[in-house]
């Protein structure tokens, strides 16, 4: 009865373990205070985002991934980005389903001060302000 109730035990623990071991290594990294990212810059019409605001292609505002966005927890952040023409902050406004998570979709005005619509998609580096 002893060994049963141990061998119960023993199991239990370690199952715990492995599901908490699980669920904490598949929570998501957030980037803090000085993390970058690097990915593609593209551009995209603006209108009602994702956060609730409607903003215009003039305004140096942009779209983040879908995974960056979720629950709307980086919706109004400033971000800094570069690219090998130049560079810009924005605030973050809009989710853009189809970017990987460094990618920037961004308003007409802030895309043209970081390359030439000509180019259309530029490689960007960029972290939270």
């Amino acid at each position: 009865m002893f060994s049963s109730k141990l061998v119960f035990l023993i199991t239990l623990f370690v199952m715990l373990t492995f599901t908490i071991n699980n669920v904490v290594n598949a929570l998501p990294l957030h980037r803090r205070g000085g993390g970058s990212y690097s990915g593609d810059g593209t551009f995209y019409t603006v209108g009602l985002g994702s956060c609730g605001k409607t903003n215009s292609d003039s305004e140096m505002v942009a779209a983040l991934s879908s995974s960056l966005m979720s629950s709307g927890k980086n919706c109004g952040k400033k971000i800094k980005v570069k690219s090998d023409s130049g560079s810009v902050t924005v605030k973050a406004v809009d989710t853009c389903p189809g970017c990987a998570q460094g990618d920037i979709d961004f308003s007409p005005a802030a895309f043209k001060k970081l390359g030439s619509f000509d180019e259309g998609r530029i490689s960007i580096t960029w972290s939270f302000a």
